[in-house]
């Protein structure tokens, strides 16, 4: 359900929550399937999430029940890609999500062989003739001209299980970027991230945004690491508006 205090101003479903509630969702069906995060870092592997695309018709209004759907599409070596449908009770479609994950091992940081848990279990699992009727994520492409808006601390909330910032909180910080007298005028569209590097707790976050299109906007985040204040191109995104 969208509990009130997972809407936003509008009493519409927080795009973050939502991505919250597809990455509870992989998380559910890869555990059922013995390729979970439970029994991943048992091994001192874990599942990272590479892209996220969500394009979204309508967000869920407060107190509707939504379902989260989720597939595998196809794995690679180092690559799989997951596929989501966020539907009401009676099949009507608010929208779509796609998204790369990779296999890592949590001691070198380095993409691990998806392959190797379970003989390629996950292979019994791709349902690749599903559809899925979003575009796939695009290469965001930012040219050296892009604004600087703001900077950021990372802090203990920002954190997750794998040491590093959870991937939904940079999609909150980029949708921060804009007031809430711009998202009276409009509504998300479609969001994309591609995750490059990670960030830690002592890493200040630097965002710079860039009008590509009507209603377009890409960003980019560049960390700057606390010890030796290398500067490090963390992620990219895209936001289409309408």
């Amino acid at each position: 359900m969208a509990e009130p205090f997972h809407c936003d101003f509008s009493g519409r479903l927080f795009l973050g929550h939502l991505g919250n509630q597809m990455l509870n969702a992989a998380d559910f069906h890869s555990t059922d399937r013995g390729f979970g995060m439970k029994y991943l870092m048992s091994i001192k592997r874990s599942w990272v999430l590479s892209r996220l695309a969500i394009e979204m018709v309508e967000m869920p209004a407060q107190y509707e029940h939504y379902s989260v759907e989720t597939w595998v599409e196809s794995a690679m070596k180092f690559f799989t890609s997951r596929n989501f449908c966020v539907s009401d009770a009676s099949g009507k479609v608010y929208g779509y999500g796609r998204s790369i994950w990779a296999m890592i091992d949590t001691e070198t940081r380095q993409p691990t062989d998806i392959y190797a848990i379970d003989n390629g279990a996950i292979n019994n699992w791709i349902v690749a003739d599903k559809p899925c009727p979003i575009e796939k994520s695009s290469r965001v492409k930012m040219s050296e001209n892009a604004d600087f808006v703001r900077s950021i601390d990372i802090n203990y909330n920002d954190i997750d299980i794998n040491g590093h910032v959870n991937s939904v909180k940079y999609i909150e910080h980029v949708l921060d970027l804009w007031d809430v007298a711009w998202y009276r005028e409009h509504r998300i569209k479609r969001f994309e991230i591609a995750y490059v590097a990670e960030t830690h707790q002592g890493d200040k976050l630097c965002f710079y945004r860039e009008p590509t299109a009507e209603n377009e906007y890409c960003v980019r985040l560049v960390k700057t690491e606390g010890e030796t204040q290398n500067q490090v191109e963390v992620c990219r995104c895209k936001i289409v508006f309408c």
